[in-house]
């Protein structure tokens, strides 16, 4: 009996919790009590036990109850705590497996992408990039995805300082032509390699997203030209958005 009571209170204690977390006002002890259908002096107890560790807090004036300030401090330690690589795995795998293709995760770092992962897939496919290497942005699916969502100041100067060196015939080697690519891309929500970087190597790309809105990684599908065609990429641009989303919210990232 002494258990269930516990896990009573316990369970009627977050109950309590998201329901001021809903009013960014507060709300009293009379209005919790009747969407919770208990009684008054049972909430302002639960209530008063949540005030005195930090999760609950009361406005002196109004003698409102809101969340305190103890849930930042516990978010803080686990946005520090979230490893990119390890929340994103799960989810390339499920695209290896579902594609048969070459899986790519990217960070953004100083105007470049760094490979942090990458699976081969079960299909034959040589590609230059492995993990630990970096590549460029304006002919990377990869980079194109993260770079249509940073600000114009900070694309222009990554075009200023690296150049639009051309690797093969289709790599976009004038500003104005990226810049429309990169509209694009926003829009549609993916950004495609049409074999600008390696010849024969097409690939479709995803931004990532972390808890604070900003950019900072991109997953990518890569297959050759023959496998990967236009009705094929078209089919995989949802799956791969879905993917995309997923992985940004295990980061922290609420889409507006």
């Amino acid at each position: 009996m002494e258990r269930e009571n516990l896990v009573k209170s316990v369970s009627r204690a977050l109950h309590i919790i998201d329901i001021v977390s809903s009013e960014k006002d507060g709300l009293g002890v009379t209005e919790i009590a009747k969407q919770m259908d208990i009684n008054k002096s049972s909430v302002y107890r639960i209530l008063s036990t949540l005030v005195q560790y930090g999760y609950i807090e009361q406005d002196k004036e109004t003698e409102r109850y809101k969340l305190g300030y103890k849930f930042l401090d516990i978010s803080s330690k686990l946005l520090e705590s979230i490893d990119l690589r390890r929340e994103a795995k799960p989810y390339l795998r499920e695209l290896e497996k579902e594609t048969n293709e070459v899986i790519h995760l990217v960070v953004y770092d100083q105007g470049e992408v760094i490979y942090i992962e990458k699976l081969e897939g079960t299909e034959t496919l040589r590609m230059h990039s492995k993990v630990g290497k970096r590549a460029p942005m304006h002919c990377t699916g990869v980079g194109k995805a993260i770079l249509a969502h940073l600000p114009l100041n900070v694309v222009l100067e990554i075009i200023e300082r690296k150049g639009l060196p051309k690797h093969t015939d289709f790599t976009i080697t004038d500003r104005d032509a990226l810049l429309k690519e990169l509209e694009k891309v926003k829009q549609k929500g993916y950004a495609l390699d049409l074999e600008e970087n390696e010849y024969g190597i097409r690939c479709i790309a995803v931004p990532i997203f972390d808890y604070s809105g900003n950019v900072v990684a991109a997953v990518s599908i890569s297959g050759p030209t023959i496998r990967m065609t236009d009705e094929r990429i078209e089919k995989l641009q949802e799956r791969v958005r879905y993917i995309g989303s997923q992985i940004s919210e295990r980061l922290g990232y609420r889409q507006k």
